[in-house]
């Protein structure tokens, strides 16, 4: 069994910058591409980004490209979410998930194991 525990959220100023980490556990983490996906009150949970087994690749919805940067460190088992330029838009609850596959995906099926969230609210 996969857990994965996301930390780092909290709330920031428009123009700021947070770090939001998502520790793992119970699987060999290297081997799977690792996803963010964010969820807003009253509406869809969208894709934010994902990295490569290796990261090496890297995927952004275009919302969030040129301002936010994934990352991660295999012998840490965690993977990182630098959201910097923050917009009051940004807010929701963060997750990261573990894909079934190597290299990353912007779809949601293609991920089976899911954190719980961390709250990122951005005030204008």
């Amino acid at each position: 069994q996969v857990q994965l525990v996301e930390s780092g959220g909290g709330l920031v100023q428009a123009g700021g910058s947070l770090r939001l980490s998502c520790a793992a556990s119970g699987r060999t983490f290297s081997s799977y591409a690792m996803g963010w996906f964010r969820q807003a009150p009253g509406k869809e949970r969208e894709f934010v980004a994902a990295i490569g087994w290796s990261g090496g690749s890297t995927l952004y919805a275009d919302s969030v490209k040129g301002r936010f940067t994934i990352s991660r460190d295999n012998a840490k088992n965690t993977v990182y979410l630098q959201m910097n330029s923050l917009k009051p838009d940004d807010t929701a609850v963060y997750y990261c998930a573990q894909a079934m596959r190597t290299y990353g995906t912007s779809f949601a099926r293609e991920y089976k194991y899911w954190g719980q969230g961390t709250q990122v609210t951005v005030s204008s």
